[in-house]
């Protein structure tokens, strides 16, 4: 049955439920602990010199989405995850994101061979010069102490 002109107004401006879901103190934490956890160490989002206080909304909202929401979902173990991470940031040529997710990718057991192999994947699929150009962030991030 159709909805009616009053059901369609009702619905046009009401939040769904699950438009409000991780945005509780409790997934805020737990998203830190994952991403902690993936990192092998806390992670840091601190603001900006001149940025406004909302950035902090900002960063807030992407780190439950991402590693409240998704990174532990099951379905893929975490291995799996940081190679497609790894593969999506490059292919976008996001170098901040992509050196988290390589940093992610190497604690989570993923090798610097495979990381390599990725890379000459992606050539083939994405372009040698974004292959390249990503490259370099695995090369930088490569160099980090462990």
């Amino acid at each position: 049955m159709p909805a009616s002109t009053d059901d369609k107004r009702e619905s046009k401006g009401a939040r769904r439920p699950e438009a409000s879901a991780g945005n509780t103190e409790l997934d805020y934490q737990r998203a830190l602990e994952t991403a902690g956890r993936l990192l092998g160490k806390p992670l840091d989002l601190p603001l900006a010199e001149g940025e406004p206080t909302v950035g902090e909304d900002f960063r807030r909202l992407a780190t439950v989405a991402t590693f409240g929401q998704s990174w532990p979902r099951p379905g893929l173990d975490d291995r799996s995850r940081a190679l497609i991470s790894v593969t999506i940031a490059a292919t976008l040529g996001t170098h901040e994101p992509l050196r988290g997710q390589l940093r992610i990718a190497l604690h989570s057991g993923v090798t610097k061979e495979e990381i390599v192999e990725l890379f000459i994947h992606l050539a083939a699929y994405a372009g040698a010069a974004r292959a390249f150009d990503s490259y370099q962030d695995a090369l930088a991030v490569f160099a980090e102490p462990d």
